[in-house]
């Protein structure tokens, strides 16, 4: 397995991933949650916008096709690309899964999938797992730049 080294960081052993040149370091597994939480709190506010029921059972029943779909898309990249989605595009095809996926499970299991529900769902699920690694990307360029200009 070959070590590839990035704009985003590099490779530890070929087996981890970790971002680099920023405040903030994010590993495999910390991603990892920030994106399960995500999905969740995507579910957690469309439910409460709709005030049903349970929030906490309603919010789960509404974000496991998703999770599914994210953790689909996780492993795509891994065995594809031999990385892990912690950048922008690789998070492209975790987002792409996690829509796609969600929304094949939730119409297979006879939950919603209107137009308008999708349309929300792609543009929601896209600000939060592309957004912060937008952010994280870019605190490293800048991180870089500035340590660049102190030597």
């Amino acid at each position: 397995m070959s070590a590839e080294r990035g704009a985003h960081g590099s490779v530890d052993g070929g087996s981890r991933r970790v971002l680099r040149r920023s405040p903030v370091e994010v590993t495999p597994p910390v991603a990892l949650l920030v994106d399960v939480v995500l999905v969740v709190v995507f579910a957690a506010v469309g439910r409460a916008s709709h005030e049903e029921g349970n929030p906490v059972l309603g919010a789960l029943a509404t974000a496991w096709p998703f999770l599914v779909g994210t953790l689909l898309g996780w492993a795509v990249v891994r065995v594809s690309r031999r990385q892990w989605p912690l950048g922008v595009s690789p998070g492209v095809t975790v987002w792409v899964a996690t829509v796609l996926v969600g929304m094949v499970l939730r119409q297979a299991t006879g939950s919603g999938t209107a137009l308008s529900f999708v349309v929300v769902a792609s543009v929601v699920l896209a600000v939060f797992l592309l957004g912060w690694r937008a952010v994280i990307g870019l605190l490293g360029r800048r991180s870089g730049r500035a340590s660049r200009a102190e030597a």
